[in-house]
């Protein structure tokens, strides 16, 4: 049972900090291609 919660400990911890980044890095993707949207349109009107 020990390795059980061993493994949990080892494997468990990793992924849980693996989504909370991606999850983070999601939301900055997308306001990232919004600005560069933005952008795009704006130097599409300059021109």
């Amino acid at each position: 049972m020990e390795e059980i919660y061993t493994h949990i400990a080892n494997l468990g911890f990793p992924i849980v900090i693996s989504i909370y980044l991606l999850v983070r890095i999601e939301g900055k993707l997308n306001q990232l291609s919004e600005s560069i949207n933005e952008l795009s349109n704006t130097i599409a009107k300059v021109l």
